[in-house]
């Protein structure tokens, strides 16, 4: 899951040198922090929150079927 968000973050941003994606997991979920540059942060996120709703979408669509809920946070 981890590639997939750093994939799809790359191709949005001006700046995918500072994408960082970090993995942290625990006994009910997984949470993916997105990270990027002040500059790209709107890119990222997009009009009313529209591509940050997608990119947590195609992530839930993506991932294996698990009991774990998996959360994609922006920052």
């Amino acid at each position: 899951m981890k590639e997939l968000v750093e994939i799809i973050a790359n191709a949005l941003v001006d700046n995918p040198d500072e994408v960082v994606v970090t993995e942290t997991e625990n006994e009910k979920e997984i949470v993916l922090s997105l990270r990027v540059a002040p500059d790209d942060m709107g890119k990222v996120i997009g009009k009313q929150g529209k591509i940050a709703k997608a990119i947590r979408t195609v992530v839930r669509a993506a991932a294996p079927k698990s009991d774990k809920k998996i959360l994609v946070d922006i920052r």
